[in-house]
């Protein structure tokens, strides 16, 4: 069995760490799985890029820039809604590249922002190869969002898209659902969520009525993401001994997605009413200084980083994960938190409250505002049971997302789809 997986990048985003986890997974479990992108960052001998010459990668370039002017022109040269939205109005046409011809079965993951276009899709589906998608996000089954916010024109058809800056019902929003639903309607395709709650909004979706969909979580590699002591990860990061240590992480913390003005404003609560000065907070991803010095408790910067080992430690010398998101599918942030034995506090989004039991391996907050927030940090690090709430933490991933159970789970997709 040949599977080949697509997606955007190797090692940007959360679908691209999920997509390779997922590949090292079955490789390790004897399927002959590839994986085959736009931007390949990794030296990994099984990822392969479409930029082969200089000249398609000034393409490639060209096809994101155009894309994103597009975007920028129909919402009246607004940049608010710049990447929450994808039009895939370009990309590359790999249904004649050596490894599709290959396959047994094409995998889809996230391939937007100038990978593959519906024209792309278009000539990959006419192989008549199975097609198995695995959705990191909504855009699969929307018209142009990656997240419909409280939105449910999906459900019929798009039309009216608060994203856009003049909506109506004929805007591009409809005219891309419209597009999508011929693409889909007789596709050898069978759509997989990473969570249960995205399985449950797709099956939703006027787009996807004739396919089969179902939900197999990600997995994540139990023996690299693991307990270790806490003194000797703050020493290796230089963090304070004698303080509690908030961690928050992602790969943009300025998306509004995230909840950052959430974040900062609990924060602001817990140094107005707590007596003692304690509690310090870290922060792994993309930010910017004024987002720092809004901060009204000592931060600990550190950018983007790829190193797994560092990445390891700072979920080690935390005492909890705060993840304060407003929408989110199943963060790669809060499992590789839950396998290093971190409790994560969040609030009752996306697939979270598959991850986290509240008051087990973590805090779900009833409300989204920031003094529910402020009330599961402290609940967590002057907790007198915290050393079972990393326990229990630690278990949930052992149980559901360890990469054999889901490596056999997809497994018995792929066979399922190959006998039919």
């Amino acid at each position: 069995m040949k599977v080949l997986f697509l997606n955007s990048s190797d090692t940007s985003g959360g679908a691209a760490i999920a997509a390779k986890r997922l590949m090292n997974a079955l490789i390790d479990s004897g399927i002959d799985v590839n994986l085959l992108v736009l931007d390949k960052n990794s030296e990994n001998k099984n990822v392969f890029s479409v930029k082969t010459s200089f000249v398609i990668q000034k393409l490639a370039l060209l096809y994101f820039l155009w894309e994103r002017f597009i975007i920028f022109i129909i919402n009246r040269l607004s940049r608010k809604n710049l990447f929450k939205i994808s039009i895939a109005n370009v990309g590359f046409d790999v249904s004649g590249h050596k490894l599709v011809k290959e396959a047994d079965i094409i995998h889809l993951h996230w391939i937007n922002q100038g990978f593959l276009s519906l024209k792309s899709l278009k000539k990959i589906f006419a192989l008549r190869k199975p097609i198995v998608w695995t959705m990191h996000d909504m855009w699969g089954f929307t018209g142009i969002c990656h997240y419909a916010g409280n939105c449910s024109n999906y459900t019929k058809e798009c039309g009216n898209c608060h994203f856009l800056k003049k909506p109506k019902i004929n805007d591009k929003s409809a005219m891309l659902f419209h597009k999508k639903k011929k693409l889909f309607a007789n596709a050898p395709l069978f759509v997989v969520t990473c969570s249960d709650w995205l399985c449950e909004v797709a099956k939703q979706s006027e787009l996807l009525q004739n396919q089969l969909i179902m939900s197999i979580p990600n997995p994540i590699d139990i023996e690299q993401f693991k307990p270790c002591n806490q003194i000797e990860a703050r020493q290796r990061l230089k963090l304070p001994h004698d303080k509690k240590l908030l961690l928050f992480g992602a790969a943009n913390i300025s998306d509004s997605r995230k909840g950052i003005t959430l974040l900062i404003n609990a924060l602001q609560l817990l140094a107005n009413n707590r007596e003692k000065h304690d509690i310090e907070l870290v922060v792994f991803g993309k930010t910017s200084e004024l987002l720092v010095d809004k901060m009204p408790l000592p931060v600990h910067i550190f950018n983007y980083i790829s190193n797994s080992e560092m990445i390891v430690d700072f979920y080690n010398a935390a005492d909890v994960f705060v993840l304060p998101s407003l929408e989110d599918n199943l963060p790669n942030t809060v499992m590789e938190a839950l396998s290093c034995g971190l409790p994560v506090v969040a609030f009752q989004i996306g697939g979270v409250p598959e991850m986290i039991t509240h008051a087990i391996n973590g805090y779900l907050a009833s409300e989204i505002n920031e003094k529910e927030l402020a009330k599961g940090i402290e609940y967590i690090i002057d907790n007198e049971n915290i050393q079972q709430f990393r326990i229990n933490a630690r278990n949930k991933v052992e149980t559901t997302y360890q990469p054999r159970i889901i490596a056999k789970q997809y497994e018995s997709l792929y066979n399922k789809i190959l006998k039919k």
